[in-house]
């Protein structure tokens, strides 16, 4: 029961041919069975699930269904949800139980979906690989020994492990989309905006973005169209009218231009992510897509403009846990000057507390002209190259990371793990949609994915060809054992 893909969850629901209860159930057994292994959840209420499941089954009764009444769904650490524990899979928040719940997850639970837990992640998002959580890193269910990718990691992980048929995951800098490459499923990042960013604890306000991971691109747009919409409780979030994203998952691939990008072709990939590349290009060409060589010049200043920018924003952002209102707090302290310092040394990790001093160090007197100006100036390049490819282009074609998932506890300097960001930052610095899925298997049997990144508020569109490549592939219906 839990190999279902959503869409197919859905019918079965809505059919009454399973309950929400026994879906819930036969989820919440698997969980049981493997999630001490994968780590891939880290909070988990049997009993509010059921709950949950049992008012699915009443709508259902009543003849009150959406397409995702009953289906089950499990929620990134760093989405609010009243009466559940929402730590960010940081030591600073492990006692925080959120009195309200995040924009997004109330539009889950208005369509009547069924919470399984809350999914390990980096620690407020910070990282690529799982390994800074709190609660120790989720694992890769391809491989136990590897990473998930992150800072989604543990949703990767769960949907990969069918241990849910979807779940929330939010993108910063790739957070969805290297994930699910490492994991062999489909997420997508929304343009900026588009999905309302109140009650996900913030990171870096102005890239953070929720979006949906589920096996399909199909899942994707159905969850994304009970996702997406304006909300007056987020200053970001866009006004506009209400889209239907699964209205071009029929649309053909033909005379469609897809553009690839010289500088994301390049010898810095291993041969395994250049064979899926070529895989996805033979197979774009199959159903009648032109190919199109567009330039990204600005790429290699992606790293450096997003870790000062969003550094500077984390750094601001996460000065608000002090001790003081809610979360960790030093035990003992002799004013309140050190009882700041002690519970910020004591709560955060390593790799917080990297990114908070250097966000401190380029927004102070001296260095903002330096470094914080300089990195919005890049900021708006990297948005205008582009611009300029999809002047030529409809999609682009890239790769999502440039090597499969690497081993729990490679020895790899912070550096070495930002570089592993640099075919997902730029969407990201420019506010772009894009969305990854699986085209190919490494050596070793970790999977491989590739991206597709589209103009803005193209979501639709992605989808749809990414569901022509699914309809004509095979690698989403592969699962791990």
């Amino acid at each position: 029961m839990t190999q279902y893909t959503l869409k197919q969850a859905s019918v079965l629901l809505q059919s009454k041919q399973i309950s929400a209860v026994e879906l819930a159930s036969a989820y919440l057994a698997a969980i049981a069975e493997k999630n001490p292994a994968l780590n891939g959840y880290i909070t988990i209420d049997q009993d509010k699930t059921l709950a949950e499941a049992r008012a699915a089954d009443e709508r259902i009764a009543q003849g009150n269904v959406s397409a995702l009444t009953g289906v089950p769904v499990a929620y990134k650490d760093i989405f609010c949800q009243t009466g559940w524990r929402s730590a960010c899979s940081s030591k600073m928040l492990d006692n925080f139980v959120s009195p309200y719940t995040a924009t997004v997850v109330q539009n889950l639970l208005d369509e009547g979906m069924v919470t399984l837990g809350r999914t390990n992640m980096d620690e407020f998002a910070m990282g690529s690989t799982n390994e800074t959580s709190f609660y120790g890193a989720a694992k890769n269910p391809w491989n136990l020994e590897h990473v998930p990718g992150g800072s989604s990691g543990g949703s990767a992980a769960v949907v990969a492990a069918r241990l849910a048929p979807a779940a929330l995951g939010s993108d910063t800098g790739g957070s969805i989309r290297q994930p699910a490459s490492h994991c062999g499923i489909t997420g997508i990042k929304p343009t900026y905006g588009t999905v309302s960013r109140f009650g996900m604890v913030a990171y870096a306000s102005s890239f953070d973005q929720a979006g949906p991971m589920a096996q399909t691109a199909e899942d994707c747009a159905i969850l994304l169209n009970a996702m997406a919409g304006f909300d007056p409780k987020d200053s970001t979030s866009l006004e506009r009218e209400k889209e239907d994203y699964t209205r071009d998952l029929d649309k053909p691939l033909k005379g469609v231009k897809i553009g690839l990008p010289k500088e994301y072709f390049s010898e810095g990939n291993s041969t395994d992510v250049q064979t899926a590349l070529q895989h996805t290009i033979d197979l774009l060409k199959a159903q009648g897509a032109e190919l199109v060589e567009v330039s990204l010049p600005q790429t290699k200043l992606s790293i450096p403009a997003y870790y000062v920018l969003a550094s500077a924003e984390a750094s601001t952002n996460l000065s608000r846990y002090d001790g003081v209102r809610y979360g960790h707090r030093a035990a003992q302290f002799g004013d309140l000057e050190e009882m700041y310092g002690k519970t910020r040394a004591e709560g955060f990790g390593s790799e917080v507390k990297r990114r908070i001093m250097i966000g401190t160090y380029v927004l102070s007197h001296g260095y903002y002209d330096a470094y914080y100006l300089k990195a919005q100036k890049l900021r708006r390049l990297v948005a205008d190259d582009f611009q300029t490819a999809f002047a030529r282009c409809d999609f682009i074609l890239a790769p999502t990371a440039p090597t499969a998932a690497p081993k729990i506890g490679a020895d790899s300097s912070p550096v070495e793990t930002y570089l592993s960001d640099i075919y997902t930052i730029a969407v990201n610095l420019a506010g772009l949609p894009a969305l990854t899925l699986p085209a190919g298997f490494s050596g070793g049997g970790l999977p491989i994915g590739v991206q597709l990144i589209g103009n803005y508020f193209s979501e639709a569109r992605i989808l749809g060809a990414a569901h022509q490549i699914q309809l004509n592939s095979d690698w989403h219906q592969k699962t791990c054992k």
